[in-house]
């Protein structure tokens, strides 16, 4: 049975989750008889803690308003959402990147060694103008590329069925999308993989040492990667057109769940959607450059109809 203490603490971290806890289910978790628990209880009000009793079959506590602000007791898959969520709350608040600096030195502090290695993920957040959010990832998947990424560990993984043999230098969450920064063993050249497009396989063992990045570092080297693993994202409208720009500029401002192919090294292919063909059109004209190519026919149709009501607008503001 836990100590005195160790159980106390254990039952105030689940009366913080908020929701109303009956006896029974209490002396189940803690392994106490309704005497025990009771005396508990009253360990905690005596500490400052506004403990609740609710009435009904069985009976039951939840920890009310006021009081004392509870200590903050988590388990290691808490500590890791705890630890990501202020990595990468920048991307979606701004002016609280200090707060949330210090929140994780804060929690980093009082961690144990153990605990602290596995929940110290490094990730660099990164904003992009429009973010069209994602799927979310799995926990698990970013704990372990995470773990080799700071052990300096060589990763074995399929790439959308592709195997590669990779050094993971760098996790960059971008445009609501995580990516590797990864240096490709078997191919001699840096890479960056869609982190939900990969499965690993148990760890080599093997490390590495570190190598010069591209220049301008992992954040430039995502932003300016055409070919990092995107797919488009399932709009009702779906078309692609040739745009007269480098791929690498077309990549860091295309919106999330868009698509950017190479086509020469003045000119690349977007694919993209939208909720309509007008809204899908009005997001090409954003780039501001010459357009070729333009599938399906339902875009040339809402190109067509925009270029009418941006004539007629033209007409109408033009005159006195």
């Amino acid at each position: 049975m836990a100590t005195t203490s160790a159980r106390t603490l254990r039952l105030l971290s689940m009366l913080g989750a908020g929701r109303t806890w009956s006896g029974p289910e209490l002396c189940d978790r803690l392994g106490v008889s309704p005497r025990t628990l009771r005396r508990d209880v009253e360990v905690l009000r005596e500490m400052g803690y506004a403990v609740d009793p609710v009435k009904g079959i069985g009976g039951g506590y939840r920890l009310g308003p006021g009081g004392a602000l509870p200590p903050v007791v988590l388990d290691e898959d808490q500590v890791v959402a705890v630890v990501v969520a202020l990595q990468t709350a920048s991307t979606a608040l701004r002016g609280i990147e200090e707060s949330a600096q210090r929140a994780l030195a804060a929690l980093r502090h009082v961690m144990p060694r153990r605990l602290r290695t596995d929940a110290d993920l490094p990730i660099i957040p990164v904003v992009n103008q429009w973010e069209f959010p994602a799927e979310p990832i799995e926990a698990a998947l970013v704990r372990e590329v995470g773990a080799a990424v700071r052990r300096r560990q060589v990763l074995r993984l399929d790439d959308d069925g592709d195997p590669l043999r990779v050094e993971p230098h760098h996790l960059v969450v971008w445009a609501a999308r995580w990516y590797l920064v990864a240096f490709d063993l078997w191919a001699a050249r840096w890479r960056v993989l869609r982190l939900d497009r990969i499965t690993v396989h148990p760890p080599t063992g093997a490390g590495f040492a570190e190598r010069p990045l591209p220049d301008g570092g992992p954040v430039e080297f995502v932003r300016h990667t055409a070919d990092r693993g995107d797919r488009p994202a399932p709009w009702p409208c779906l078309g692609h057109v040739e745009l007269a720009l480098p791929a690498a500029v077309v990549a860091e401002f295309a919106p999330g769940g868009a698509v950017v192919e190479a086509v020469s090294t003045t000119s690349c292919r977007l694919t993209m959607g939208a909720w309509s063909w007008s809204g899908l059109a009005g997001l090409y004209l954003t780039f501001g450059a010459e357009m070729t190519h333009v599938e399906p026919a339902e875009l040339r149709e809402a190109f067509g109809a925009a270029h009418a009501r941006l004539a007629r607008a033209v007409v109408v503001g033009g005159s006195s």
